[in-house]
Order: C-alpha cells, then structure tokens, then sequence
C-alpha cells in the first residue's frame, strides 16, 4: 500500500520508557508529541494519589511538555518545574510636561 500525501502527525504523540533515567527526579518515561501543528517534548512519571484527594492510592501518569524549539536536543530533567512567565504591568502614561493634567476633575459624573 503506498500513499501520496504525506503522514499527518499533528495531535499525535509518542510516549516510551526513559532508559537513560539517572536520578529519581530524571521522567521515567519520555518522548514527544505534536499539538496543533507544535512539536513538544515530552516527559512522564508515574505518581500515587495521596490520602484525601480524589486520586488517594491511584496510581496516574504527571506529565510534562517542553516546546522543542526551546531546546534542541532532548530536555535535561529538572527536580522542580520553572516558575511561569509573569506579565509586566505597563508602565504608567507620563504626566504632561509644565504639570499640566487635561483631566477636569470638577465633572460631576
């Protein structure tokens, strides 16, 4: 069977066992995935739910995604995940030069 148009990977994904896993922080499994045209690493770890949540003795996969073009080759494990990006607030408009302010504050509305 031969096809024409190439093979579509978006929304698809590969996830396999880590076998270069070093530390305990390192995934025990990796691989990658696409998501909406977006090529991602991906990392996972097998975790159990701890006493008074609503996964308490499960076990379940926490995972990861690091965009690709942030780094070439495969991510180097963390033990803690980076702090999200914060927006800067804007900077405040500068006043009028001559302390001039064009708002009238005597409008009663």
């Amino acid at each position: 069977m031969t096809y024409d148009t190439p093979y579509d990977n978006t929304n698809k994904g590969l996830l396999k066992r880590n076998d270069n896993r070093k530390k305990d922080t390192h995934p025990e499994y990796n691989g990658s995935i696409n998501v909406d045209g977006v090529d991602y690493w991906l990392a996972g770890w097998v975790k159990v739910g701890r006493e008074g949540t609503k996964l308490a003795g499960q076990k379940f996969f926490s995972l990861e995604l690091t965009p690709k073009e942030e780094q070439q080759s495969h991510p180097a494990p963390r033990a803690q995940a980076p702090a999200p990006a914060r927006a800067r607030a804007p900077a405040p408009a500068p006043k009028p030069a001559g302390g001039f302010d064009d708002m009238d504050d005597d409008i009663p509305f």
